[in-house]
């Protein structure tokens, strides 16, 4: 085996970490070599636990958590055939997210650390994010992010590796849990988001007459909870007619209209006051909805950007943005008494946004 590291294209040895992910639904463990390598990534999907309550449990999560992370841990260090003593480090999701599941991830993660001799390092989850492009394209700074997934839906502007600005958030409700209440006000069930995608597809998204929350407005902030409201009424109007396919598809098209309209005054105001962005970016759960993607890759042909979208695997929650986060700054370790986070903004001196009920 090879200490702390393995062996790159021309011969030199490169670091290896574990990453683990546990800040929601998804039990996640992988190995990433500082070459951009993923030598093993494994998830277990918590579907079946959720489904029946239509949406996160948190006690239900962190419990599920517990049973699988280290059959997780122990598979992907088979798959690479490696050991602990081949890694450089240990990185856990540490914030934001569910309190229960960041615990079972970072105490897991200290523990090993503890345990081998290894550093730690608690990973900001909407870093990892960010960073993802990092890893899937080699994508240098500076470039834009739009950061789209049930819990958050964020416009950062990221300059180097602990350089972010936040140039826009939501108000209230995430994209992708709009997405997910309206599908299950639609009786679509658990995950929504990837239901009603598939739902709005049949549809007519010119159906009905939904609001674009503030679009053509200044700055970059979203609302969403607005339009939840008018689908929910929609439904309501609608009589024994089965008309949900063009509803969804109504509905999806007012939030990819609303994220492009925010993301082009995004890319307006990095250029004004920030820097000229090279890269347009999206992440998140939502960033896996191919209205989304087309969208946005036309905005960013328009503004003379490349675009960039991970692929499908790494735009939910996964290990392998955690291993990653931590490689981009492995000889910045954090001590074992990190603690965990339920909120852990990127930038904390950002101004909020207007209106109540800000997400971190």
């Amino acid at each position: 085996m090879k200490s702390s590291s393995s062996t790159g294209a021309n011969g030199s040895h490169v670091a290896i970490m574990l990453g683990l992910e546990t800040s929601c639904d998804e039990t996640a463990a992988a190995l990433v070599a500082a070459d951009r390598q993923v030598l093993a990534a494994r998830v277990r999907s918590q579907l079946v636990e959720h489904a029946p309550f239509g949406g996160v449990v948190p006690e239900i999560a962190a419990r599920a958590h517990v049973e699988a992370l280290d059959l997780q841990i122990a598979a992907v260090l088979r798959d690479a055939d490696l050991g602990f003593a081949d890694l450089a480090g240990v990185a856990a999701t540490s914030g934001p997210g569910l309190i229960g599941g960041l615990m079972v991830g970072a105490v897991t993660g200290k523990a090993i650390a503890a345990a081998r001799g290894l550093p730690f390092y608690a990973v900001n989850h909407l870093e990892a994010h960010v960073l993802t492009p990092r890893l899937t394209e080699a994508t240098p700074f500076p470039y834009l992010i739009l950061l789209a997934s049930g819990g958050h839906t964020q416009l950062i502007f990221a300059r180097g590796i602990g350089r972010y600005r936040r140039l826009g958030t939501t108000i209230d409700d995430a994209a992708g849990e709009a997405f997910d209440k309206v599908a299950k006000a639609l009786g679509l069930g658990y995950p929504g988001g990837p239901l009603l995608e598939q739902l709005a597809a049949e549809g007519d998204p010119n159906a009905f007459d939904l609001p674009r929350p503030l679009r053509g407005r200044e700055g970059c902030d979203f609302s969403f909870s607005g339009l939840k409201t008018s689908v929910l009424q929609a439904i309501r109007t609608m009589g024994d007619a089965d008309r949900r396919a063009d509803l969804a598809a109504s509905f999806q098209a007012a939030v990819v209209e609303t994220l492009t309209d925010r993301t082009r005054n995004a890319v307006a105001m990095a250029r004004s006051g920030v820097a000229d962005p090279s890269t347009l970016v999206v992440v998140g759960g939502v960033a896996a909805n191919a209205q989304v993607r087309a969208k946005l890759a036309r905005l960013a042909a328009d503004e003379a950007l490349d675009f960039v979208a991970p692929p499908l695997a790494l735009c939910g929650d996964n290990a392998e943005m955690v291993a990653w986060a931590a490689l981009e700054r492995l000889e910045r370790r954090d001590p074992l008494d990190a603690p965990v986070r339920a909120r852990w903004p990127l930038n904390p001196d950002a101004a909020p946004a207007v209106g109540a009920g800000v997400k971190a």
